[in-house]
């Protein structure tokens, strides 16, 4: 039996991905999972985001998510202020300029199609709706992880985001884990 531990988790909306509080009022992954100390995200989702998080106490399985040269995909689904354009869509795919830091940086190719909402769980807070502004989603796929890259490529086009689920890493997938869920898996 492997001493090393795989686990996925849907991380609901408003959770940070770490362990420890930094302020009383802080929701983390102890809230949800109670793992062996020397379990440890691959990663991270922002606060404002939700879905799938991958967790392990594997280094070498880690370094090889996360490692620039291993051009892992991740995807997301991607809800967006406004009736996102077929123009937007070819800009992301052919990469885009965000700002990480204090440079800019322009982003690989990536694959992104306009998808209809996915049937997802209800977010808690509920998304922000605006009567006269529509709402689109589409499909997002990366092998890059640049910090908040995502929000920052649809910002770049045009389409803020509103929602951000990632649903995919390197094959593995969320499928139908509730939110705030968590199972092991097997490499």
């Amino acid at each position: 039996m492997s001493k090393f531990k795989y686990y996925i988790f849907n991380k609901p909306f408003g959770v940070l991905c770490q362990f420890t509080k930094e302020m009383p009022n802080h929701i983390t992954l102890k809230d949800y999972l109670d793992l062996a100390s020397d379990i440890y995200p691959i990663g991270r989702l922002d606060k404002d985001s939700e879905g799938l998080l991958l967790l392990t106490n594997d280094n070498k399985y880690k370094h090889n998510i996360l490692s620039p040269d291993s051009y892992k995909t991740k995807s997301y689904w991607v809800q967006v202020d406004g009736q996102i354009t077929e123009n937007a869509i070819a800009d992301l795919i052919n990469g885009v300029k965000i700002k990480l830091k204090k440079n800019y940086y322009h982003t690989q190719k990536c694959t992104a199609h306009i998808i209809d909402g996915p049937v997802v769980w209800e977010r808690i807070p509920p998304v922000r709706v605006r009567k006269s502004i529509p709402t689109s989603w589409l499909s997002i796929t990366i092998s890059e992880g640049k910090n908040r890259q995502v929000r920052k490529m649809c910002a770049a086009v045009g389409f803020p985001v509103l929602r951000l689920i990632r649903y995919e890493i390197n094959g593995i997938l969320l499928d139908d884990l509730p939110i705030g869920d968590f199972k092991e898996f097997f490499l």
